[in-house]
């Protein structure tokens, strides 16, 4: 089971970034799919989440209207458009898996992280 991130990089305030998480060896369609985000010395928070369809979406207070959460079940990955980025915004961004359906309901996969910076 692999979930690679990619897309982060440094980025000035109000501009925008579009992470992809690419997953393999297991069901993508059973799963629903989230982004987490840890900046430096805080918790691991959840951005946003897709269900297993596409069908619903939800987002962390402080991203709504800014940021998108998408998947592409035929693609096996999920993306966020982050838009008008702030400087608090940065942090590590984790991409989650858990299942839904059947034998994969509960089962959590975590990708490694990618790093989003934002300074100017």
């Amino acid at each position: 089971v692999q979930l690679v991130e990619s897309g982060g990089g440094l980025v000035q305030p109000g501009g925008s970034l579009r992470l992809s998480c690419a997953a393999s060896g297991f069901t993508f369609s059973n799963y629903a799919m989230s982004w987490y985000r840890q900046a430096p010395g805080k918790e691991r928070e959840l951005v946003a989440s897709v269900t297993s369809a596409g069908g619903s979406t939800n987002f962390a207070d402080s991203m709504k209207g800014r940021f998108t959460i998408s998947r592409d079940n035929a693609k096996n990955t999920v993306y966020l458009q982050m838009d008008s980025l702030k400087p608090e915004d940065t942090a590590v961004y984790y991409c989650h898996a858990l299942g839904r359906l059947g034998r994969d309901y509960g089962m959590p996969y975590w990708g490694k992280g990618t790093l989003v910076t934002v300074s100017s």
